[in-house]
C-alpha cells in the first residue's frame, strides 16, 4: 500500500502542473521553455540546452545550528555535448573529507503540451572512495513554464545505495521526488523554493529549501538559500545553502 501510494504521489508531482499551464511567448532555449535549476538537487544543464555550453560550479550545505552536522558540498564541471545533453563529473565532500566521484549524464526527450513543457533523464552514479562502490540513481524530469515569471522543475526516480543508512544494514532502494517552484522577478533574479525527499524502506531523507538565485554577470550567477534538512536517521536542522556557477 505504501508503494503504491508514493507511486501515485510521483505521478500527481508530474501531472498537476501540466493542468494550470499557459503558453509562454518568452523565456525559451532551443524551442523550448526555459526553466531554471534548483539549488541543492540541480541540473547538469538547462533541458534543450545548445551544445558547447561548459559550466563550472561549488556547492556548499552548511548545517546552521547543530553541532553533529557535517559541512556537506561538491566541486563540479558541466558540459553540453549535444543539443539537449550534457555530461558532469564532480567531487563530493564532507567537511575536509574527499567523498569519492560523480560521473552523469543528461539527455532531453523533447516538448510537450504545446511547447509549454520540456522533459527529460538524468542518470547519476557515485563512486564512494573508501569502499569503491557505486550509489546509483535514474531520474525522470519535467519542466513547465506556466508564464515569463512562473515555472516550476520536477523530478521522480530511484536510488540504489550499495549499503544501508548504517553500516551492516543492507542496501536501501528510495524512492527521489523533487519539485521546485521559481518565480522571475526580474530580468537577473528568479526566488524558489524547492523540496527534495528521498523516501526508503529504512529511512527517509527530505529538505526545504527557498533560494534566490542572483546574476551576477553575464556569465556568473550565485544561488542562496536558508532552509530545513532532515538526514536519514538524525534530527531536523536548519542550513544554508549556497552555490556559485560560472559559464564558459
Amino acid at each position: 500500500m505504501a508503494r503504491a501510494a508514493w507511486r501515485y504521489a510521483g505521478a500527481a508531482l508530474i501531472a498537476a502542473p501540466l493542468l494550470f499551464a499557459c503558453p509562454a511567448s518568452a523565456n525559451t532555449i532551443n524551442g523550448a521553455p526555459l526553466i531554471p535549476e534548483p539549488l541543492v538537487f540541480d541540473m547538469i544543464r538547462p533541458l534543450a540546452s545548445p551544445r558547447g555550453k561548459i559550466e563550472g560550479n561549488i556547492l556548499v550545505l552548511a548545517p546552521l545550528a547543530s553541532s553533529n552536522e557535517k559541512i556537506d558540498g561538491a566541486a563540479e564541471v558541466k558540459f553540453s555535448f549535444a543539443d539537449g545533453w550534457g555530461a558532469e563529473f564532480d567531487v563530493p565532500f564532507e567537511d575536509e573529507r574527499h567523498l569519492g566521484y560523480t560521473v552523469a549524464l543528461q539527455g532531453t526527450f523533447g516538448t510537450f503540451a504545446n511547447k509549454r513543457a520540456v522533459h527529460g533523464f538524468q542518470a547519476i552514479a557515485i563512486r564512494q572512495e573508501q569502499t569503491g562502490q557505486i550509489d546509483a540513481s535514474l531520474l525522470y524530469i519535467v519542466g513547465v513554464r506556466y508564464s515569463r515569471k512562473w515555472s516550476s522543475l520536477s523530478m521522480v526516480g530511484v536510488n540504489r545505495s550499495p549499503t544501508g543508512p548504517v553500516p551492516g544494514v543492507p542496501r536501501d532502494y528510495k524512492l527521489l521526488l523533487n519539485n521546485t517552484i521559481f518565480n522571475d522577478v526580474g530580468p537577473n533574479t528568479i526566488v524558489g523554493i524547492e523540496t527534495n525527499i528521498r523516501a526508503g524502506e529504512r529511512s527517509t531523507e527530505w529538505l526545504i529549501m527557498p533560494q534566490v538565485h542572483q546574476r551576477l554577470s553575464k556569465k556568473i550567477m550565485m544561488l542562496v538559500g536558508v532552509g530545513v534538512q532532515k538526514p536519514a536517521l538524525r534530527a531536523a536542522h536548519p542550513t544554508l545553502a549556497i552555490r556559485l556557477t560560472h559559464e564558459f
